[in-house]
């Protein structure tokens, strides 16, 4: 009865036999080193080597602006850093043109070469005439308003009765890029703006202060009570400029944003506006 041979028992021995590679002298041919290697062994230290070198280059890409350079990575995060980045050298090139122009001025004035201001008259007659000339209406004008008065006067279906966001006039909050919408799924009731630093914040309407303080969620928070149950609440604050009870026009600053401008949303500027209790999407009725 012939034994049963393992067929990979050749390529074991194989891999498993030690070569000895040895370094000798040219001259005196004595060994100067000498080093005992397998097949196995030098697959083993070939293999650590390209993955020791493999973690050691991913660490290098992850860790330093290298990776800025690799296509498609980090494309979807830059959109903010960008926007951020833009407005703040916006906001520079304005600061060193207005720079440019105070020292242009002093410098006019120290040579001598700036002029006094002249005031130019005005012909007053001149002014009424052309303005009455710009209240006629022509006869175009004139037709089409009689006709519309005619068929519309007593047309009681075109009068709405009900009272909707467009009959109010709302300011935009603050100057900024909307970073994240109104999402009423995911229980977000407000929308998120990337704000230069220092930002003026605006009341949407006129109303009365009714909270004002510092919360560690989202910093100095001001809520405004308006008109027909209107209620607007500004986030994310660096300094508030009202207290409570405090009577504020549309359009008057009640607070000053921070520099949060191309950080996480959390840190942004945040925006809520409610009615009777519901929340409103802000982009609905403000143009931003």
């Amino acid at each position: 009865m012939k034994k049963r041979t393992n067929k990979f028992k050749p390529f074991i021995q194989k891999m498993r036999f030690k070569y000895r590679v040895s370094v000798l002298n040219e001259n005196t041919l004595e060994e100067s080193f000498h080093l005992r290697l397998s097949r196995f062994s030098v697959f083993m230290f070939v293999s650590t080597f390209f993955l020791i070198t493999f973690i050691l280059l991913t660490i290098l890409i992850f860790t330093t602006p290298i990776s800025r350079y690799l296509p498609g990575y980090g494309e979807s995060g830059n959109r903010s850093n960008i926007i951020a980045e833009s407005m703040r050298t916006d906001s520079l090139v304005q600061q060193v043109d207005l720079q440019q122009g105070y020292i242009a001025i002093i410098k006019g004035i120290i040579t001598g070469k700036s002029k006094p201001d002249s005031i130019a008259s005005l012909d007053s007659i001149a002014l009424k005439q052309r303005a009455k000339i710009l209240m006629e209406k022509s006869k175009r004008e004139t037709a089409f308003v009689d006709k519309f008065e005619k068929d519309e006067k007593y047309n009681l279906a075109s009068i709405d009765t009900k009272t909707n966001e467009n009959m109010y006039v709302f300011f935009r909050p603050t100057r900024g890029v909307i970073s994240s919408s109104f999402n009423l799924s995911e229980q977000q009731f407000g929308i998120y703006l990337i704000t230069s630093p220092n930002e003026s914040v605006m009341s949407v309407l006129g109303g009365t202060v009714v909270y004002a303080a510092f919360t560690f969620d989202f910093g100095w928070v001001i809520e405004v009570q308006h008109e027909n149950n209107y209620l607007s609440i500004y986030k994310n604050n660096t300094r508030l400029m009202k207290n409570v009870g405090d009577e504020v026009k549309a359009g008057e600053c009640i607070a000053i944003t921070g520099d949060a401008t191309g950080k996480k949303a959390g840190s942004q500027f945040y925006f809520e506006l409610w009615k009777q209790g519901k929340p409103i999407d802000p982009e609905e009725v403000i143009i931003f």
